[in-house]
């Protein structure tokens, strides 16, 4: 099992976010959030994600998310799926991913990986992917 680090960027080409349930005393709201993004560098493709994120008072929040990439990886194409945790923190965005396990599809059967992802809130995101096949 040979691992490869891949890395690049994303762009985002869209950001709608739909509060669904107001914070109580103070409380954060939950928002859900849909997201179309641009991969290149390692990874290259279209990303589709969905966030659901916790939303304080103070503009700090916490997500997770479930993301299709269709695309290419090491020159092989497919589509897969990653499952995303991260916070906003003072402006900076970081986060973690992992390949769902199973989800890849043709040349891309069989990929796994983790890695994660910074930026400056409005810029473009700087990402990792260590990878390797089954």
């Amino acid at each position: 099992m040979t691992r490869t680090t891949a890395t690049g960027s994303i762009e985002v080409h869209t950001y709608e976010p739909t509060p669904y349930l107001k914070g109580v005393d103070g409380g954060p709201d939950l928002v859900k959030i849909e997201v179309t993004e641009r991969f290149r560098g390692d990874i290259e493709g279209e990303g589709i994600v969905r966030f659901l994120q916790t939303s304080f008072p103070d503009g700090a929040a916490s997500f997770v998310g479930v993301e299709q990439v269709t695309g290419s990886i090491g020159g092989r194409r497919g589509t897969f799926v990653l499952q995303d945790a991260g916070t906003l923190r003072s402006s900076v965005v970081t986060g973690t991913w992992f390949v769902v396990p199973g989800s890849g599809t043709g040349d891309l059967t069989g990929l796994r990986g983790e890695g994660g992802f910074t930026a400056n809130l409005g810029q473009n995101a700087e990402i990792t992917l260590e990878y390797w096949f089954e």
